[in-house]
């Protein structure tokens, strides 16, 4: 692709649209040249934009669209495929700031927010009113943009869905600067295509998102979690589809093993979860959420699900059903990402999706393939829906090495996962990161539709080039 370098003149226009808060060269943040993955690179932008207005991001893309500049959005920059690193330098357009929550509907189940609420912010807000925004990526600093622009997914998607489920509505900027109004505060639609679900998960490629209509629920009163230690993972995970079978219903189910755990624990600095029980070692771990408005609604539940969990081979069953007691099971849990990243050097992740009842024979197959390489691996994974999260670590191995045998160890991760009825990615996306990767295991006719799609919406290539469709 060529692109216009950004002239002395480009700027002054920006500055006009945006005055002070056009940033240029080295003054520009540091972070806007890369995520949370820095292993795809680091690409410093000529502009970086600070935007508060539907009207600014219009502006702000007609200048780019006539001048042939490209334009990276990014909200807070969590996202792990690379997917706001701006590849070709040019623009960025940080919507971070555009963070207020326009209205609820309670009426109607709705709220219309900004891209830059913080996903934390709004689950909060909408808890305030008794509503909830069910869709929980495990960041909870990303921003409402970011998880909508990735179709998000998290813990809870087995009961409730991903992020796509709950947007009826969006404020788009096209990539010539018009401003396009899709979807409603309704329930259903049939009108034409689903051009809010196109957009939804697009990674910045096809618009701008610039506002959002998103749904809420009735929130549940009551949150209960259910651990179970395991002697083995096997045990752990061959219990996991007879679960759904025996009609349970949680909200989310997780499963890990010791040395993640270990790791994590030592991270927050709380030491909760059991390593053995009645002496016997414990390797793995089920970690369960369920929810109800009442006790009598959860107690028969939870003991049935006890009773489950030891004749599938639990070696224990412990209830969290106090707000400190569901935090600390969490804690570790939750910092599973962080203490990755500040134990290792070198790190590399993929998120595929594999059939339930084959999580056990997929973890099997990439630790024995891992077995031939330099680097260790971690892992953990939501068995309610096979979305398993793996790492390729190292704290002694050299970039280019490490980065080389990761890419052998993910080829035969992904052409596994597909052999199996999986998909390369649950909640990521693609980015930069995968799009080889994803070029390499959907048909050509695919990816010709991928491209089709890019065109129409920007003929130029200027959104977020580089990520999901190489472009032309």
């Amino acid at each position: 692709m060529k692109y216009t370098p950004v002239s002395p003149d480009v700027i002054a226009l920006l500055e006009e649209v945006t005055p002070g808060r056009v940033v240029v060269g080295n003054a520009i943040n540091p972070d806007y040249s890369r995520d949370e993955m820095p292993i795809y690179g680091t690409h410093q932008p000529e502009v970086a934009i600070d935007v508060h207005s539907t009207a600014e991001v219009s502006a702000i893309m007609k200048i780019c669209h006539q001048n042939n500049i490209p334009v990276t959005t990014r909200g807070a920059g969590t996202g792990l495929v690379g997917g706001s690193v701006p590849i070709y330098g040019g623009v960025v357009i940080c919507t971070a700031q555009m963070n207020q929550i326009i209205s609820f509907d309670e009426e109607q189940f709705g709220v219309v927010t900004q891209p830059g609420v913080l996903l934390e912010t709004l689950k909060s807000e909408a808890l305030k009113r008794g509503l909830m925004y069910p869709p929980d990526p495990g960041q909870k600093l990303a921003t409402i943009g970011g998880n909508v622009s990735t179709n998000a997914g998290g813990m809870r998607a087995i009961k409730y869905g991903t992020t796509k489920d709950y947007v009826r509505g969006m404020t788009v900027v096209l990539a010539d600067g018009e401003v396009m109004h899709i979807g409603a505060n309704v329930a259903k639609t049939s009108m034409g295509y689903n051009l809010v679900q196109l957009i939804t998960g697009a990674e910045g490629t096809l618009g701008v998102i610039t506002e959002l209509v998103l749904k809420l629920i009735k929130a549940p009163k009551l949150e209960i979690s259910v651990m179970a230690p395991f002697a083995d993972l096997d045990t752990a995970l061959l219990a996991v589809p007879k679960i759904f079978k025996s009609s349970f219903r949680p909200t989310a189910l997780e499963f890990f093993e010791r040395d993640i755990l270990e790791l994590s624990e030592s991270y927050v600095g709380k030491k909760v979860w059991p390593r053995e029980v009645q002496g016997a070692p414990v390797q793995a771990y089920l970690l369960m959420i369920f929810d109800g408005d009442d006790m009598e609604e959860i107690d028969p539940i939870i003991e049935k699900m006890a009773d489950f969990l030891l004749d599938a081979g639990a070696m224990d069953v412990m209830v969290a059903d106090t707000v400190t007691k569901i935090n600390d099971i969490w804690s570790a849990r939750s910092a599973f990402l962080d203490c990755i990243m500040d134990s290792y050097k070198l790190y590399d992740e993929n998120d595929v999706v594999v059939p339930i009842h084959k999580i056990s024979e997929f973890v099997a197959f990439f630790t024995q393939e891992a077995e031939q390489y330099d680097f260790e691996v971690r892992y953990l994974g939501h068995a309610g829906d096979g979305n398993l999260h793996i790492f390729g670590v190292s704290n002694t191995m050299e970039e280019e090495p490490f980065k080389a045998q990761i890419h052998l160890w993910m080829e035969a991760m992904y052409t596994k996962a597909l052999e199996m009825g999986g998909e390369l990615t649950g909640e990521h996306g693609i980015g930069s990161g995968k799009i080889s990767y994803f070029e390499d295991y959907v048909s050509e006719r695919v990816i010709g539709l991928h491209a089709a799609i890019k065109e129409a919406f920007d003929p130029k290539g200027i959104l977020n080039p580089g990520k999901v469709v190489r472009g032309r």
